[in-house]
């Protein structure tokens, strides 16, 4: 098909779940050999638009156009017999399958009447090459990490030869090196004529990949336009609907008092004799390369991960192990991945909030009414966005999540919040919002660590950053010293003469 042929096209298209409208109207075209993003806030109707392009739902109004021939998919399954395949956000891998089985579930390979193991372990070991992704393919989806289960859901969909594939938030937990990796790959799709819608909250992104944006805002098209010029500034104004001028807000002033001591921890396997200090009022960021040992020192830290060594909680020493004895030292812990181990998602907002605090809420009998209050306060004090207040925790967008899942540790009142990855995957109005909280937090005098893969995000935030490097701390940086290229040079390992000197 030649380069610019409409392929797949959304013409007026309505999506209502009950009473709540959430598309209003929208046209979406998707042309062969293009890469047309899609993109808007939280909440947008970023993920609905593409799962009804994908055959996941079908539109209350409007119409599908293959071809330039009207279609209605039953289901995705007959989308993918159609070329149009759809990589998730959200994995869609069986944990308890192996890499090769993931990638050929449902189109095995045959010789005879008997699978083909060793021709599927030689495709699927030749997709993950193409990606940098070294991982042996005879691996069960449950051991491997976070970043290359997306590897996996990825090399999945390159097998299939798409002629439509809509990526949503491919990149939300890859490394920069993983990341362009992913991007030349789509370079060469797009010279092969497939067409590809590409969602990311990553906006320079975007500018490097697309051809054509259109942005979303509480279901509606505000705008469509060729890529070419359109500023990652601007992108950011049109999908909120305001000047985003300051995106981080002003760096807290630590008191002197030290709140929290770490002396040579150790987590078996992952992190060594790690030692630092957090002050009260202190925004302590954590930077390094994927794999550098930042989460496991974390879980180490309040108890989810068996360590040695010694940790002080306002001077006194915190039992090691214990993830109440953590709470009840006013020490918690926000996980990275907000989806497997943060919240419920099959129970309600109520029930995902007061989890953590459930005490307060009664000991024989739960005080309904009072989880109802403490639920309108968290929806209010924390904008989270509901169109029903019995929603299920997994309803919500995944800014709206976050924002469930900072309300819930927040209900516990700690005086030392870590913060493990706390914009991933959200949109950049949400991402100045949980950085004003985060501020505030330091402003009254709670003590903040962020883990962050974003450089941009730990130098707006921290104070003070912590380098991890291969499961031992590499180095501290404050003030103007904190910079990507110092950060790293010392996640990497490498110091040039002068700054050994001055060290």
């Amino acid at each position: 098909m030649p380069q610019g042929t409409s392929v797949l096209e959304g013409r007026g298209i309505i999506r209502r779940f009950g009473p709540i409208q959430v598309l209003h109207g929208v046209d979406f075209a998707l042309n062969a050999g293009e890469v047309h993003a899609l993109i808007g806030e939280n909440g947008a109707g970023k993920s609905t638009m593409m799962k009804i392009l994908g055959g996941y739902l079908s539109p209350s109004e409007g119409e599908l156009l293959l071809d330039g021939a009207p279609v209605r998919f039953t289901d995705q399954r007959q989308a993918e017999d159609a070329g149009i395949l759809m990589i998730h956000q959200e994995f869609n891998l069986a944990l308890q399958l192996s890499v090769e089985e993931n990638i050929f579930l449902g189109r095995e390979l045959r010789r005879g009447p008997f699978l083909d193991k060793a021709a599927m372990r030689d495709a699927a070991r030749d997709l993950l090459a193409r990606l940098d992704c070294h991982v042996d393919p005879r691996t069960r989806i449950r051991d491997l990490s976070v970043p290359n289960r997306q590897m996996v859901e990825i090399a999945r969909a390159l097998g299939r030869r798409a002629r439509v594939l809509i990526m949503d938030e491919p990149t939300a937990v890859l490394t920069n090196r993983e990341t362009d990796t992913l991007l030349t790959q789509i370079d060469r799709l797009r010279e092969n004529g497939t067409a590809i819608l590409y969602t990311s909250h990553k906006l320079d992104e975007i500018r490097r990949i697309a051809d054509r944006v259109t942005v979303l805002r509480d279901g509606t098209q505000v705008l469509s336009r060729e890529a070419e010029g359109f500023t990652e500034d601007q992108m950011a104004e049109a999908m909120v609907g305001r000047e985003l001028s300051d995106l981080f807000p002003a760096k807290a002033v630590p008191h002197d008092e030290v709140v929290l001591e770490v002396d040579g921890l150790t987590v078996p396997g992952r992190v060594r004799d790690a030692s630092f200090t957090l002050r009260r009022g202190e925004v302590l960021g954590f930077a390094g390369l994927v794999g550098a040992g930042r989460t496991e020192l974390m879980e180490g830290i309040v108890g989810l991960r068996p360590s040695t060594g010694r940790v002080r909680v306002m001077g006194k020493v915190l039992k090691p192990g214990s993830v109440l004895a953590a709470r009840e030292a006013g020490l918690v812990y926000l996980t990275e991945d907000r989806k497997e181990k943060g919240l419920l998602l099959g129970k309600n907002l109520t029930q995902n909030l007061t989890l953590l605090a459930l005490d307060r809420f009664g000991h024989i009998r739960i005080d309904k009414p009072a989880e109802d209050r403490a639920l309108s306060e968290a929806i209010t004090d924390f904008d989270i966005r509901v169109k029903d207040r019995a929603m299920l925790a997994g309803s919500l967008s995944g800014g709206n999540q976050q924002k469930l899942l900072l309300a819930k540790t927040m209900l516990a009142e700690p005086e030392i919040v870590i913060i493990d990855e706390p914009t991933r995957g959200i949109d950049i109005g949400t991402k100045q919002q949980i950085y004003e909280f985060i501020a505030a937090l330091a402003a009254a005098g709670k003590s903040v660590i962020v883990v962050s893969s974003e450089l941009p995000e730990v130098i707006g935030l921290a104070s003070r950053v912590i380098v991890m490097g291969r499961g031992h701390i590499a180095g501290e940086l404050t003030g103007t010293d904190i910079t990507e290229d110092a950060i790293l040079r010392r996640a990497m390992g490498v110091t040039d003469d002068r700054e050994e000197i001055s060290a």
